[in-house]
């Protein structure tokens, strides 16, 4: 008999989880969309600094300078079985909600799903637009720059086959491969995802080995989502998903890969470790039922990566 998952209703009978679809897909579009126009202001983002999914859009939003246009109000890294909370410190501004799932339940009063960040409110219909961050990072690479003096494209048209094709790949074996592994409720699953994640790893280590980014010379929106995960891996994935194979720090090309982009402008602000362990140490009860969060690892991401200047 498999263990309980973490979460029943987005397991499979085998004890794989299986990550529920996004239940808000609108878009801000600037190409003259009556219902949601870019607007100064008019847009919100609920986002956790914990969460990869929506660090991916405080990256983007950072990156974009965009900060001036769209509002952020951070969750308490703390979920209960209420779903992410707004106290304390971490209150909001905007509608004076308790939990995300007020945001929610204002725009589909039948919403049963999981509730899950980030999340990009519009404060004139007072509905969610979007809580898919894909959706998002594109919308914000691209839908704002009528007031942002930033020449970013994360998303260059000539290389949109290709971010498409390696953004799948990343997905399925990294960004929720480590998922698939921890959350697993069978040794079957658990090794057959762990497995796969780290046949990926491997394989970036050797793409890696000839170029800066994934893509050659220049970042593009597929290294941003891979970074989000790597730069979680050895505080949280290594030991609380059971991802044990090999650290990052281990892998000379992924490890000054991630330095690098971690040393970009601004990113370093985006990343809140604090936030990262507190929210899967504790939150994450039925993984590590004693709610001890490790002091370590040691990881100097601010040290020189000079053999990545070369590439």
């Amino acid at each position: 008999m498999n263990p309980a998952p973490q979460f029943p209703q987005e397991q499979s009978s085998e004890g794989a989880f299986v990550r529920q679809p996004d239940a808000f897909r609108r878009w801000v579009k600037a190409d003259g969309s009556p219902e949601y126009p870019p607007e100064k202001g008019r847009y919100h983002l609920y986002v956790s600094y914990a969460c990869p999914w929506a660090h991916r859009t405080i990256i983007v939003r950072t990156l974009k300078r965009l900060e001036h246009v769209i509002g952020m109000t951070v969750v308490d890294p703390i979920r209960d079985e209420r779903g992410w909370a707004f106290t304390g410190q971490f209150s909001d501004p905007v509608n004076g909600f308790k939990f995300l799932s007020d945001a929610y339940r204002a725009t589909d009063p039948s919403y049963q799903g999981r509730v899950t960040v980030p999340v990009l409110w519009d404060t004139k219909t007072k509905k969610i637009v979007s809580n898919s961050d894909d959706d998002l990072m594109r919308m914000l690479n691209s839908e704002f720059d009528a007031f942002t003096d930033s020449d970013v494209d994360l998303y260059p048209r000539p290389l949109r086959p290709r971010i498409n094709t390696l953004n799948k790949a990343i997905y399925e074996q990294v960004n929720d491969g480590v998922y698939k592994a921890g959350f697993a409720t069978s040794q079957k699953v658990y090794a057959r995802a762990a497995s796969a994640l780290f046949s990926a790893l491997d394989q970036l280590e050797k793409r890696l080995a000839k170029r800066r980014y994934l893509f050659g010379g220049w970042i593009t929106e597929t290294d941003w989502r891979l970074f989000v995960t790597l730069v979680r891996f050895d505080a949280v994935y290594h030991g609380h998903f059971k991802c044990n194979v090999r650290k990052i720090s281990e892998y000379p090309n992924l490890f000054g890969y991630l330095r690098d982009l971690y040393q970009q402008p601004g990113i370093r602000a985006t990343v809140n470790f604090d936030h990262i362990k507190r929210h899967y140490y504790v939150t994450h009860d039925d993984i590590n039922p004693t709610r001890i969060v490790p002091i370590g690892p040691e990881q100097d991401l601010m040290a020189p990566c000079p053999e990545r200047k070369a590439l």
